[in-house]
């Protein structure tokens, strides 16, 4: 089959490779309808995530056709599902209290010490992101295999076309998951560090959660006025002091709740920030971090800080103190995305969240390098790039 593969740095090949097989009982082969390239494959396409190795088939967003199932799977073959991006059991503690992200056992054991160094515990296991997180082939691909897939694909309508689904996969319950975790009250002001996908989805979520005022931080136009039109207040980065703008946009007391939906790779002119970007680039390792911080430190005393962005190191002059001083509640983590999959498809199927909008460019899986270097130097007017196996090389929708 053809499958987008990673060779190093700014260096991902569509490339032969065999076909997934069943292994385990609970397996499913799914054939690949749409896969859309995230904000998170970016880190593993410039380098700053360890433990990506030449060949390993990239893509953790995606959906498609059961075409073979194990013997313990309860799909069937012809179903239409999307897949968590979280490859989860069902079954132990943290799936049984929907910790679904939190799963440690899907991650082989030659592998996990690896994470568990850098982390404390090993990481659950992802599709298509890296060795930490179990080496699993991804589905930017023509096929893939799906572990436990009686646990963690939901079955899509047939009246249900995949653009309207397809972010069910990561980035709409990552948004959703964010602004939960801002604790959202009534009248609450809430700011949101970042308008790319997730950005986007976790201000949509607010809205709907009742917040009486969101208030989006980002640099790029397009994404800016993506936000303005889902209702938010904008502000421009390198045109306004954020903070002091946080400020008088919140009647002198500062934003009740922050969400950092940007990661590891914030811009920002700062020393610290410039600082380390030179250590990412060298290979140090070090997280940049300025969204984060500036999120902290414009929050109110007594507010609660969300981080749905990705980090995956350490980070220099984090600001502890402030943190401790004011009082924050912070939550964190990767998504427990099956505890969210079915109530999000009710709101899509209802009208009250809208999904497709954040497309910009449909392309054929063939094309996939040039989708991963316009999403990344271009990300004001690449939004959301969707793969289709099958579609024809060149093509663009």
């Amino acid at each position: 089959m053809r499958a987008l593969t990673w060779h190093g740095t700014h260096d991902v090949r569509v490339d032969s490779v065999p076909d997934p097989e069943i292994i385990n009982p609970r397996d499913a082969i799914l054939k690949i309808t749409s896969t859309a390239i995230c904000g998170s494959d970016l880190h593993l396409y410039d380098g700053v995530i360890p433990g990506v190795a030449p060949g390993d088939v990239l893509g953790h967003e995606f959906m498609g056709e059961v075409v073979e199932t194990g013997k313990d799977s309860t799909l069937k073959k012809g179903q239409r599902v999307v897949v968590p991006f979280t490859i989860s059991c069902g079954n132990c503690f943290h799936c049984q209290i929907t910790q679904y992200s939190a799963y440690e056992n899907s991650n082989p054991a030659e592998k996990q010490d690896m994470s568990a160094t850098l982390y404390g515990h090993p990481m659950a296991a992802l599709f298509g992101y890296s060795h930490l997180t179990g080496g699993y082939s991804g589905g930017q691909a023509e096929y893939v295999r799906v572990p436990f897939s009686d646990v963690g694909p939901i079955v899509i309508p047939d009246h249900l076309e995949d653009e309207k689904v397809l972010p069910l996969s990561d980035i709409l319950p990552t948004g959703w998951m964010g602004a939960e975790n801002a604790d959202i009250q009534p009248d609450d002001t809430v700011a949101v560090w970042g308008c790319g996908p997730v950005g986007l989805f976790a201000i949509q979520s607010a809205i709907i959660m009742g917040a009486s005022k969101v208030i989006a931080i980002d640099h790029y136009p397009h994404r800016l006025e993506l936000a303005k039109q889902l209702g938010a207040e904008v502000i421009n980065f390198k045109t306004t002091e954020v903070r002091e703008a946080l400020m008088a946009m919140s009647g002198g007391i500062g934003v009740d709740a922050v969400i950092d939906a940007v990661g590891m790779e914030s811009h920002g002119f700062a020393v610290d920030n410039m600082l380390d970007m030179v250590k990412q680039t060298v290979g140090i390792g070090a997280d940049r971090a300025a969204a984060l911080k500036q999120a902290i430190l414009a929050v109110r005393p007594g507010g609660r800080v969300s981080i749905p962005g990705v980090y995956g190191g350490m980070t220099d002059k984090f600001p502890l103190g402030p943190l401790m001083e004011k009082g924050l509640q912070v939550r964190a983590g990767q998504t427990h995305v099956q505890r969210y999959t079915k109530p999000l498809l009710d709101k899509i199927e209802d009208g009250t969240i809208d999904t497709t909008f954040l497309i910009s460019h449909r392309l054929p899986l063939e094309d996939a390098a040039r989708g991963y270097k316009n999403f990344r130097e271009e990300q004001d007017s690449w939004t959301k790039v969707v793969l289709k196996p099958g579609m024809e090389a060149g093509a663009t929708a």
